[in-house]
């Protein structure tokens, strides 16, 4: 019984104004939230937030003035060092509302993840919540113990975009168990049952191979810099396979080039297995994992004195080169990473606005688009 879902919506506001007292410091005579504000952020009707300000006014802690609002009252003074030591324990047991999400990701050094940053916090700020963001670096055991902190910190729910590795991350699975809020966003742990939000990955990169193969494009080629194969990569090939296959085409397995690290810096790219491939023109295009690799192709192409695209296409997931769409020039995979933030943090906010058990997970794929720019071209004559 120690999550919000099982917790009557009047004690929830109960305990938030407790919080809120005590935190900001408030004195006698300071005003607390509206009943307005407190029906926005909790969703509820204006009978039970009566309700909870009733109990709060019986227990000496506010005063209700008709007309006016809910202050502080004077016994209230005497009581906070009570309060203190109730709020903090209530925030051990993660039953305190504190109206903080925490989100979790590895990095913001692509778009994506800015774009779904963005997303989420428009919907936290929409409904009265706040966030606190830490960052993993694509480790597991960073991934741990952020997930830690944010709860010791009193985070109600945890929005995380997870690292993906063989063995799962325990935290995440004791999450689970114990009945903690959480929504993963753009990958899932296969055979763990959790609300996650994801684009779909298969659909994405069949999009990608058609366009190039209508545009007459026989070898492509699928790349991926991620240190993990993640279920999101796997599921990526697995859908370029399924493409090629549709149409008739072998399977090269020389083209689906994962097994390299990260460029680091430009001026070493002529020792980079990538860039050997690209000078040797062993494919006419490329299908490029994630935006920042997509870049990094599109200027060793040019070092290497290929054009693109009349030498040599370029498809990527995800825009990589400007948040404003109309200024990108990469033909692109487009994930709506946005709504899939804001998807995410409205599917957090109702399980925690929920009551009783889970009974089923949500499994929400957003239907990816091409977007179809300057990078791709017809197949170039010999």
């Amino acid at each position: 019984m120690s999550t919000n879902d099982r917790i009557p919506l009047y004690q929830q506001i109960q305990d938030y104004i407790r919080h809120v007292i005590t935190s900001e410091k408030m004195k006698p005579g300071d005003r607390i939230p509206t009943e307005k504000e407190l029906m926005d952020q909790f969703q509820v009707s204006k009978i039970t937030v009566a309700n909870a300000l009733t109990g709060l006014a019986n227990e000496k802690l506010i005063a209700r003035v008709p007309g006016k609002g809910s202050f502080v009252a004077e016994e209230a003074d005497s009581a906070s060092a009570t309060l203190t030591q109730a709020t903090t324990t209530k925030g051990k047991e993660g039953t305190l509302s504190t109206g903080m999400i925490g989100i979790i990701v590895p990095s913001i050094h692509d778009y994506f993840a800015i774009r779904l940053v963005e997303g989420i916090e428009q919907a936290l700020r929409e409904k009265g919540y706040r966030s606190m963001i830490m960052f993993t670096h694509g480790k597991v055991d960073k991934e741990k113990d952020v997930i830690k902190e944010m709860k010791a910190l009193g985070a109600e729910g945890l929005l995380i975009f997870p690292v993906d590795e063989e063995n799962y991350n325990e935290e995440i699975l004791g999450m689970k168990l114990s009945g903690f809020p959480f929504v993963l966003m753009d990958r899932y742990l296969p055979g763990v049952e959790t609300h996650y939000i994801a684009a779909d990955g298969r659909r994405g990169t069949r999009l990608a191979v058609e366009h190039l193969w209508e545009l007459g494009h026989r070898d492509i080629a699928i790349c991926s810099d991620s240190p993990l194969q993640t279920v999101t990569v796997q599921e990526r090939i697995e859908g370029y396979i399924e493409a090629l296959k549709s149409k008739g085409a072998l399977i090269n397995p020389a083209h689906m080039i994962t097994d390299f690290q990260p460029l680091s810096e430009l001026k070493d790219a002529e020792a980079h297995p990538l860039y050997r491939y690209i000078q040797n023109r062993m494919v006419t295009a490329y299908v490029s994992l994630n935006g920042r690799l997509g870049v990094q192709i599109y200027q060793m192409a040019k070092q290497a004195g290929l054009r693109v695209p009349e030498d040599v296409s370029i498809v990527s997931f995800d825009d990589p080169t400007s948040i404003v769409e109309e200024f990108s020039i990469f033909t692109h995979v487009k994930q709506f990473e946005r709504n899939m933030g804001y998807q995410a943090a409205v599917k957090l906010l109702e399980v925690l606005r929920g009551h009783g058990e889970v009974i089923s997970y949500s499994k929400m794929l957003i239907e990816p688009e091409l977007v179809i720019r300057q990078t791709t071209g017809t197949i170039p004559r010999a």
